[in-house]
């Protein structure tokens, strides 16, 4: 809440842009409480749309340009070795090659209103040299209803519910420990799975 409210639209922006780059850090939590912020006169939410659609979008150009650059099979690769560190799993890759299979350009659109792939459907759209402008458009529409909707949750429980933001600081603390703690074990799981391979 603090770095949101220090740095402004500027704040959205750039952790909507981390969230999409690395998936630990969700939007789900980012966009209510920006939106929960807006019934204190601290910003509008045409604004925090706004910024939250721009992180969005600029945060799924670099998996784009990273399918786009090395392909399915050195991607693959990659993830194997370094996926960790970013939560990125062939697994991740396969379930979003498989939308980006049976939807085409559409699930650009689609998934970016899924919790889990959102991000993850970038790649295969740069793996399949998807038209950049129609990538562009599809993402930026996904993402303004995706952003849209969980600003004016934030928005009504801020209205409705205003004693919540004494516990708000606590609730951040423990969403993050929480991450954080996921984060880790997915770490801790990837390379113990990575191990049982090696030992086969």
């Amino acid at each position: 809440m603090s770095l949101i409210g220090s740095l402004g639209y500027f704040g959205i922006v750039l952790l909507m842009f981390v969230e999409n780059v690395f998936p630990p850090i969700p939007s789900e939590f980012i966009m209510p409480l920006a939106g929960f912020m807006v019934t204190k006169n601290q910003f509008t939410m045409i604004g925090i749309i706004a910024a939250g659609t721009i992180g969005s979008v600029l945060g799924a150009l670099p998996l784009y340009y990273l399918g786009a650059k090395l392909g399915e099979k050195r991607l693959k690769t990659f993830a194997e070795r370094h996926g960790k560190w970013l939560t990125l799993s062939c697994d991740d890759i396969d379930r979003a090659n498989r939308w980006f299979d049976r939807h085409g350009a559409k699930a650009v659109l689609f998934c970016r209103l899924v919790p889990g792939i959102r991000s993850f459907i970038s790649i295969p759209a740069g793996i399949n040299r998807m038209n950049l402008v129609s990538f562009l458009f599809f993402t930026l529409l996904g993402s303004a209803i995706w952003t849209s909707i969980l600003a004016y949750t934030g928005y009504v429980l801020g209205s409705n519910f205003r004693e919540i933001e004494e516990y708000l600081d606590i609730a951040t603390y423990l969403i993050f420990g929480s991450i954080i703690v996921l984060y880790v074990w997915r770490i801790i799981k990837g390379s113990g799975t990575k191990s049982s391979a090696a030992a086969e």
